[in-house]
């Protein structure tokens, strides 16, 4: 499993210009509103709540930023309903990509992703194309400079309840099965760990290996460009690299 879809996001978000951290905001505030709405405003008995409050935290949302989507989507002002939509296509190389969306307009979005792929050399596919390809699970991802100790790092995660224990230089990935996910990540945080990154979501169950430069630095635009795309939450892809 070397070589995670997520660690090279996590180099990008590091080096990200002023607009992609206002995207960033504005994907997390999206975020907030689903969470609201679907468990109510409370954290402590809203785990994906209080899940998306800790990742905006890490992203330095203003904690006021938190607290007005928080009680915009609490229905005490007027906010927007959020769509959840899953796209999934086949990038340059043959690399299956799975791209997560919130959107209060299904048509505008559908085009936009269409859009990326075809300008990028890829194609968008139909529900179930590059699913298969994929299980859910919850992955939780930990920075190698700030727990430097990996040995610790993997009984910790093993004794919290991880599946999987991975390391890939300059994260340590930890795996978890997708309903077990909140359970591991909060016994984590209870030891005081901190997360560059953490989701549930797709995981490649096979990986597509790509040693060509051009390809990989046209699948790397790709992604960089779905990320400053405001309707676009995650994506999700099975490239290899050296």
């Amino acid at each position: 499993m070397s070589g995670h879809s997520k660690w090279s996001n996590i180099k990008r978000k590091k080096e990200a210009s002023d607009a992609v951290k206002g995207a960033v905001f504005t994907k997390v505030a999206k975020e907030i509103a689903v969470a609201v709405k679907q468990g109510g405003p409370d954290p402590e008995t809203n785990f994906r709540l209080k899940d998306v409050i800790s990742k905006a935290k890490s992203a330095n949302m203003p904690n006021d930023s938190i607290s007005r989507a928080i009680k915009k989507a609490s229905g005490s002002e007027e906010g927007d309903d959020y769509e959840e939509i899953l796209y999934e296509g086949y990038g340059p190389g043959g690399v299956a990509v799975m791209v997560r969306t919130l959107t209060n307009n299904r048509n505008r979005t559908a085009g936009d992703v269409r859009h990326l792929f075809d300008k990028f050399g890829g194609n968008m596919g139909v529900s179930g194309s590059v699913a298969f390809l994929f299980q859910q699970k919850g992955t939780l991802l930990v920075d190698a400079e700030e727990f430097p100790d990996e040995d610790a790092v993997m009984l910790d995660a093993l004794e919290a309840g991880a599946e999987d224990f991975v390391s890939g230089g300059d994260y340590f990935e930890i795996v978890t099965a997708y309903e077990e996910y909140y359970t591991v990540k909060e016994a984590l945080e209870q030891k005081n760990y901190t997360f560059a990154d953490s989701s549930q979501g797709p995981v490649p169950v096979t990986r597509v290996k790509v040693e060509d430069e051009d390809t990989i630095a046209q699948i790397e635009r790709l992604l960089e460009k779905m990320d400053e795309n405001d309707d676009i939450q995650e994506v999700f892809h099975n490239m290899e690299t050296d």
